[in-house]
């Protein structure tokens, strides 16, 4: 190998592209097109995090600033939570773009996250979903095509690799020239990719994780150029490569993603919401009416409070029954819709799980996988956040039942609605209401991250090197024939 005629293909290769109107409008274009989708993302993204941000401190002042009410009154009222989009979410917004971005907290249920970005911009069409990342997954490679399909068929239909190879140049080395010229053009444009990195850092990213970020989309995309420098090596004619390797792109980055969304909706099929909100309904109703302290499901605990206390009605408890129930049944509830969370979550996982063992025929979808979790805008963090949720929904909601319990007096909760007296006696101060705990909307810690993209990241590594291994076996096999 002589590394200076391999620069010098390669400078010769460059020169050639600056000639190619073909070359350099396609460049431009798929350039502009990044560059833009990083500048809408990152607009966007900033601008919903500061909106949401707002809105989760006026949510969280305007329900502390709740005159003096019943404590299941406010537990009616409920608190809304908003899921904050992480810094590198200007790359890749993942699942984030599909899911809801708001829930409602209350008792006796948990709502749904509503308002995804997705279903906001549907009149945006598809250029609502552009981003850096569907960028360099899908535009970036249909560019490196049509720099490289016909770097050495060129030759060939020139009759120019005769001369080469009559001179000091080996087939290795032209393999190599032409494959550094079209690996310096996907290094040039991972330049948005690299802006929009440190524009993350700055929001709070680790440096290290926005590293490894750029590694693996550093890594696919010379996975693309040893693929299109192979398949040229191969090929007769520069049309016959470049429809094999349009063949290939479509198949890669196209059919596959798709078809394994297919499969894996297929392989662990989650109910729809008519279903599940049914069969959650009728698990709820064993738990009994926690407003209805006479309610038959509660005999055992009104015995076993009478015999507690030693006394024979419910009125001589030196707490309030009625908070007692509200209470007991809200963590009755809250098991058993915890149960139906947990199995929709545990089936969404699996289909995730599937869809990841797809990246083994395309490393299109192994890159996706790699950069939603590297990210924090996979499904997982999605998981985080609805965990987290109703762990600050419940935990408010038996706050306030507490409270109902502990101040709150018997006699005057029965009578509330039909002596003004009595209600107002069962309205507690507002100091109270200031007992909620924060939603956390920081990624999951970026070690957990790298360790779960590292799998992918070996694919793509996989993919590389078998494409470079098939590129040099076929330059020389073309060298041979050529002899």
């Amino acid at each position: 190998m002589n590394l200076r005629v391999v620069a010098a293909i390669a400078r010769d290769e460059w020169r050639y592209w600056r000639r190619s109107k073909l070359g350099m409008i396609s460049s431009a274009a798929v350039l502009l097109l990044t560059a833009a989708s990083l500048l809408s993302t990152v607009t966007r993204v900033e601008t919903e995090r500061i909106t949401r941000d707002n809105f989760q401190v006026e949510a969280e002042e305007t329900f502390a600033s709740q005159p003096a009410r019943h404590p299941h009154r406010m537990i009616h009222y409920g608190h809304y939570v908003f899921r904050v989009p992480p810094p590198l979410s200007v790359i890749d917004p993942g699942v984030d773009a599909f899911t809801g971005t708001v829930m409602f907290l209350e008792g006796h249920r948990q709502n749904a996250a509503v308002f995804s970005p997705r279903y906001s911009a549907a009149q945006a069409g598809p250029l609502a979903e552009l981003s850096p990342a569907f960028a360099y997954q899908i535009l970036v490679p249909l560019l490196l095509t049509v720099l490289g399909f016909g770097s050495i068929p060129r030759e060939r239909e020139a009759k120019t690799d005769y001369l080469l190879y009559a001179g000091s140049v080996t087939a290795t080395d032209l393999w190599l020239g032409k494959t550094l010229a079209l690996a310096g053009a996907a290094l040039l444009s991972l330049a948005p990719l690299v802006l929009g990195l440190v524009v993350a850092w700055g929001a709070g990213a680790s440096l290290t994780t926005a590293a490894y970020l750029f590694i693996g989309y550093a890594i696919y995309l010379l996975t693309w150029v040893f693929l299109i420098s192979a398949l040229s090596a191969v090929v007769a004619t520069a049309a016959a490569s470049f429809s094999m390797l349009l063949a290939c792109w479509v198949a890669l980055c196209v059919v596959v993603p798709p078809i394994a969304g297919a499969v894996a909706v297929g392989s662990a099929p989650v109910d729809g919401k008519v279903a599940s909100d049914y069969a959650l309904g009728r698990a709820l109703r064993s738990t009994g009416d926690g407003h209805n302290a006479a309610d038959p499901a509660f005999a055992g605990l009104r015995a076993q409070l009478l015999e507690q206390y030693e006394v024979s009605d419910v009125a001589d408890l030196p707490i309030n029954i009625r908070g007692v129930v509200a209470q007991v049944a809200e963590s009755k509830q809250g098991e058993i819709l915890n149960t139906f969370a947990d199995e929709r979550m545990s089936k969404e996982s699996a289909q995730s799980q599937v869809v990841g063992w797809f990246g083994l025929l395309s490393p299109a979808l192994a890159l996706k996988n790699f950069s939603v979790i590297t990210a924090g805008t996979d499904l997982r963090q999605y998981h985080r956040f609805l965990r987290d949720a109703e762990a600050v929904r419940y935990d408010f909601v038996q706050k306030l039942n507490a409270l109902h319990i502990e101040q709150l007096a018997y006699s005057d909760d029965i009578q509330r609605s039909n002596d003004p007296e009595a209600e107002q006696r069962t309205r507690l101060n507002a100091a109270n209401w200031r007992m909620l705990e924060e939603v956390s909307s920081l990624p999951r810690p970026a070690s957990t991250r790298l360790l779960e993209g590292f799998p992918h990241l070996l694919i793509m590594l996989a993919w590389c090197a078998f494409m470079a291994w098939v590129g040099v076996r076929n330059m020389k096999k073309g060298v041979n024939d050529v002899e």
